[in-house]
């Protein structure tokens, strides 16, 4: 079998890195890919939006099945182009990628079908938008439409904070079109933890809980940025939560998909908060999630390949998904500055000390090679350091303890990741 992956991340390295533990699989490509996973596949100099590009490597290299990783493509409708060409791909069609696409979107269809989330309202306008903040209600949340590199959403304590955030999303456009229309929301209270899932159209199988550490500095301090470290499983999901979100949450957001005409093979990310009123649903994600899938894939029991031939054949409901009773967790090192500037290009050493171990990984997310065949750095976020443990503590431990192997120039992390385990 040869795959091909569409993206250049973090979570792009670490589906390689499940499908190359599949015996029936000759060749792996990745575009564009990073220094990382040329270890595991060879990367291609294609864009992850030159759909035209990807289309005619995976004819002429004959690949049997490409799974697209990024967010970007799924919404742009990359699957509706490779299906068209009859190619084998993993992932939501457009109008189910609308899901993560657009908030607007996934907030009426929740109201719509009865799915726990805040109240909310969607404005068009900055000035439809500075009527309704007068008589609102804070704090509350802004967030832009469309995708923003998961950036595109302020909390705001006050009026004056809530004007600035209106004014960056719809009148400057920092997150661009996406802020063309805009959510404001209630703000909720309560941990957040993520659940992934696959799904075929009509069955879902949910994945091991998780739960991210989106500010930059320790104590959740900083700016938002793409995931500063992850574990999984979260001690906060419990049997009983599982439960309400089974009856609740899941199934149902499936089922609305399927009844709107927008059926939705693929992974269905739900970013979960668990209010004093129960869990409901923050956001959706149509594909992995980064970090989290850092941290989920290392503990899935089942081969990755398997699954996701159920999801496009539509017979998930024959696949027991399971996962080790191993936790994971994931600290990312980042460059300094980051998510506002930062310098790139710094060489990169130790990762070598990772090689041949089965419970410690480093997983690329902003890495290439220089000139002279050095491993730099790319990106903000560099490398996600994951380590595998019967407990959260002690896989806390092993990674932290392993991101000391490596070095590089503006070396930043976050030295906190993991600390609501002490809670429990």
């Amino acid at each position: 079998m040869k795959v091909l992956i569409v993206g250049s991340g973090g979570r792009e390295h670490a589906i390689a890195w499940a499908c190359a533990k599949n015996k029936d699989v000759e060749k792996i490509w990745c575009a564009p890919g990073n220094a990382g996973i040329a270890s595991l596949a060879e990367c291609v100099a294609i864009g992850p939006m030159e759909f035209d590009k990807l289309v005619a490597f995976a004819k002429e290299n004959q690949v049997d099945l490409t799974i697209v990783g990024m967010d970007d493509p799924l919404v742009g409708g990359i699957v509706d182009v490779f299906e068209a060409e009859g190619l084998r791909v993993f992932g939501p069609r457009k109008n189910a990628a609308i899901l993560e696409g657009s908030k607007a979107f996934s907030k009426d269809l929740m109201k719509k079908y009865d799915i726990p989330t805040a109240a909310y309202t969607t404005v068009q306008s900055p000035e439809e938008a500075y009527e309704y903040l007068e008589t609102a209600e804070f704090p509350l949340v802004l967030k832009a439409d469309g995708l923003a590199l998961g950036k595109g959403v302020l909390i705001c304590e006050n009026l004056e904070q809530a004007k600035d955030g209106v004014k960056e999303i719809m009148e400057d456009k920092k997150f661009g079109a996406s802020g063309n229309q805009m959510v404001i929301e209630q703000f909720l209270e309560g941990r957040e933890i993520s659940v992934l899932s696959f799904v075929d159209g009509k069955t879902i199988r949910t994945m091991a809980s998780a739960m991210d550490h989106k500010r930059a500095g320790d104590g959740d301090t900083g700016l938002n940025t793409g995931g500063m470290g992850n574990f999984s499983p979260s001690p906060f999901y419990t049997e009983e939560v599982d439960r309400f979100c089974c009856d609740h949450i899941y199934q149902k957001t499936v089922d609305a998909m399927a009844a709107e005409g927008r059926p939705f093979k693929g992974i269905i990310f739900f970013g979960l908060i668990l209010t004093k009123d129960g869990p409901k649903v923050l956001e959706y994600n149509a594909r992995f999630g980064d970090p989290e899938a850092q941290v989920v894939i290392p503990r899935l029991k089942n081969d990755m390949i398997e699954v996701i031939n159920a999801c496009i054949d539509g017979t998930l409901d024959q696949v027991d998904l399971q996962f080790s009773d191993d936790a994971c967790l994931c600290v990312v090192l980042a460059s300094d500055g980051y998510p506002v500037s930062y310098e790139k290009g710094f060489p990169i050493s130790g990762l070598e000390t990772f090689e041949g171990l089965e419970d410690e990984f480093v997983f690329h997310a902003g890495t290439k090679f220089n000139e002279k065949g050095e491993i730099v750095t790319n990106g903000g976020r560099v490398l996600a350091v994951t380590a595998l443990a019967p407990t959260l503590q002690e896989a806390r431990a092993k990674a932290y303890k392993a991101t000391e192997r490596v070095e590089f120039a503006n070396k930043y992390m976050r030295h906190d990741i993991g600390h609501a385990i002490d809670e429990v």
